[in-house]
């Protein structure tokens, strides 16, 4: 990319936050709401709703290890739905092999790690840092061979891996750790997570795109196609720039991705009408999206998204 012609994000670590009322709004973040979320993630918050967010992943790294325990006489988890929200028998007996919580439930994590990221850009706290490098392990270990990381298919089952776009939120969980990743990365120089979301980049890549024999989906909930330009921007890797454009390209085009999926919502007499407005996905650009276009998902609807979510 010709930096002339793009503007480019000031690094957080080159800019001290001095204003007294957001300077206390950021320590308060870092000594109080970070460590309640860890908590939260552990499941230590009485009370609350359990997470099961760090539960999966040790679950997950287990399995792991069990497979390279037993080889051959590895016998695989076989998918079975179990619904959208998957809650324990007894919650005070967890079966260390199960997935727990919602489908989209190792985004909790990737949100806190970049939360941490950014904390460490103003306050260098060595504690915490030695606490995110922990999880970092644990959810490093539950990465597959081929570079999948998701933990409700992992354990529930790989042989319906990206067969429920719409709604089970893989590629969105996808996203939200490489975004967690580059955070930290930046922040640290410590590149653990960073491999292992451009290994989960790499293996998604390798399974979509406009070639015969990939998958011709999309992200059934934006977030991928902007850390995907983040992992761009960072590695200089055109193919996660490729990989983007494709998402954003294929949005929205007709037949819907979604139809196949989901025969059954498609009413019958209703197929030529608009849906999918809460996946984004009803409309597409009329010409190919452009290099500075992709660029653009980044450097204006980042910002503009991120002040939304505050």
């Amino acid at each position: 990319m010709d930096k002339h012609n793009y503007s480019a994000p000031v690094s957080l670590k080159n800019i001290q936050v001095t204003d007294t009322f957001w300077k206390g709004e950021m320590e308060l973040v870092r000594k109080e709401v970070i460590p309640y979320q860890w908590d939260a993630l552990n499941d230590r918050v009485e009370g609350a709703a359990p997470s099961f967010c760090m539960h999966n992943f040790k679950a997950a790294g287990k399995l792991n290890r069990e497979k390279k325990e037993k080889g051959n006489t590895f016998i695989a988890p076989k998918y079975t739905f179990r619904g959208f929200e998957v809650l324990p028998e007894d919650p005070k007996q967890l079966k260390d092999d199960e997935f727990y919580g919602f489908v989209f439930q190792d985004s909790d994590f990737s949100k806190w790690i970049e939360a941490v990221g950014y904390s460490l850009t103003q306050h260098p706290d060595p504690e915490l840092e030695k606490i995110a490098d922990g999880a970092i392990d644990i959810v490093c270990a539950a990465q597959q061979d081929d570079g999948y990381l998701d933990t409700y298919y992992i354990l529930s089952g790989r042989d319906a891996t990206f067969t429920n776009l719409k709604d089970h939120h893989e590629l969105y969980c996808f996203g939200h750790l490489i975004e967690g990743a580059v955070a930290y990365f930046q922040a640290t120089g410590k590149d653990k997570l960073l491999k292992a979301a451009e290994r989960f980049a790499d293996y998604v890549a390798a399974n979509f795109g406009t070639e015969e024999g990939k998958l011709h989906g999309y992200p059934g909930h934006e977030i991928a196609e902007m850390a995907l330009v983040r992992l761009y921007e960072l590695t200089g890797k055109e193919k996660y720039l490729n990989l983007a454009r494709y998402f954003v390209d294929e949005r929205g085009k007709r037949p819907y991705y979604f139809d196949q999926e989901h025969p059954e919502e498609v009413k019958k007499g209703h197929e030529d009408e608009l849906r999918y407005f809460y996946n984004q996905a009803i409309c597409r650009c009329a010409s190919r999206t452009r290099r500075s276009d992709i660029l653009c998902v980044r450097f204006i609807y980042i910002p503009a998204w991120r002040m939304w979510r505050g």
